[in-house]
């Protein structure tokens, strides 16, 4: 599912090209981000010097449109311009669209054009957020609405991991090629997304990420979602780019109430000061989707486990230390830590105030 028109792949491929070169000149601030997307070809390449503006034409020069699909088509990846009808809807409200959009699945997003929320935080979430995160993930998964989030650490893959363990779709948009896992501690979700969901971008494969397009990247999370949640954010963080860039749109911006004495919980508290929806779960961000009682969270399933998650429990329930954990599940510490969570997460452990897990009760 390939439909991206020359011009539109050569624009991708020269932003990609240069993206190192603006990481480089572009000052702080959201308004030159904007300023580099809406810059034309030659505008963007006087601003990188003599040198890199040589090197940038001989490569645009060079270019071969036919053989950039034939890689697509190779890796499985589907693409698709603003001038065809495969471009997802939401996206032509943005001042700038992306030129094209790469996706593993463009079909899944189609089909869930008008029920996505975006459910974003911070990447340093306290316990309660991360709590909270899971559970709106997983309580809309099951709802059948569809999650879009930013693949970050925190609360970006709580939300991700919530939906996919209730059955649910969910979508990754990256700062990077689609391509590329990142971060890389977030392979395995990455995989499991891109197996059951969708993984997007406007950076063509194998792009790397840069700072200045994460923000970038915010713009594409809000204009697929009809409602934006932010869980948890401090007061200068760039979770509130996608809630501005979703309100610029017209979209509905909704936030998770925090401790007002915690900085991690100031930005959503403002949101909330600001006029934002309120969310305590997944019932109130499907009453402000599609109206109060029109639909409801489904009863929650009989918890499963796999076998490896059902050892680790058995284990902790007897009483053994975290590095026998290990040993005995013959797991590697960073495969523990996620089994842990996730059975904290679904209420099954917790950590005493000593640290050492222990069985909820």
């Amino acid at each position: 599912m390939i439909d991206a028109c020359d011009r539109c792949l050569r624009r991708s491929h020269l932003i990609a090209f240069l993206a190192a070169d603006v990481e480089r000149l572009l000052p702080p601030g959201r308004a030159a981000r904007a300023d580099v997307l809406e810059a034309g070809d030659d505008v963007l390449l006087a601003a990188v010097g003599s040198a890199r503006r040589e090197s940038a034409i001989a490569y645009m020069a060079g270019f071969d449109p036919d053989a950039a699909r034939g890689r697509l088509e190779v890796a499985g990846l589907h693409a698709a311009c603003a001038h065809t009808h495969l471009f997802p809807a939401g996206l032509r409200d943005l001042r700038q669209p992306p030129p094209v959009l790469y996706a593993s699945r463009l079909d899944r997003l189609i089909a869930d054009e008008d029920s996505r929320a975006v459910l974003i935080g911070s990447r340093r979430p306290s316990e309660y957020g991360r709590t909270v995160a899971y559970r709106l993930g997983r309580g809309l998964g099951a709802s059948g609405v569809p999650v879009v989030s930013g693949l970050a650490l925190g609360i970006d893959a709580l939300a991700h991991r919530g939906c996919l363990d209730a059955g649910g779709r969910t979508v990754a948009v990256l700062a990077c090629g689609v391509d590329v896992a990142y971060p890389r501690t977030n392979r395995r979700l990455y995989e499991e997304i891109r197996r059951d969901g969708a993984v997007v971008s406007e950076m063509p494969p194998g792009a790397r990420p840069y700072r200045w397009l994460f923000p970038a990247r915010n713009r594409i999370m809000a204009a697929l979602g009809r409602l934006t949640i932010v869980v948890e954010a401090a007061e200068r963080s760039g979770t509130l780019i996608t809630a501005d860039c979703a309100s610029e749109l017209g979209r509905d911006v909704a936030a998770v109430p925090g401790w007002v004495t915690a900085d991690v919980a100031a930005g959503t508290n403002g949101l909330l000061r600001s006029g934002a929806g309120v969310v305590t779960c997944a019932q109130d961000v499907l009453d402000l989707l599609y109206g109060v009682g029109a639909r409801s969270v489904p009863e929650p399933p009989e918890q499963s486990l796999t076998p490896v998650e059902a050892s680790v429990l058995e284990l902790v329930a007897a009483g053994t230390e975290i590095e026998s954990l290990r040993v005995a599940c013959g797991l590697a510490p960073g495969e523990l830590r996620a089994v842990l969570a996730r059975l904290e997460l679904c209420g099954l452990v917790r950590r005493s105030a000593s640290g050492a897990y222990v069985t909820a009760a």
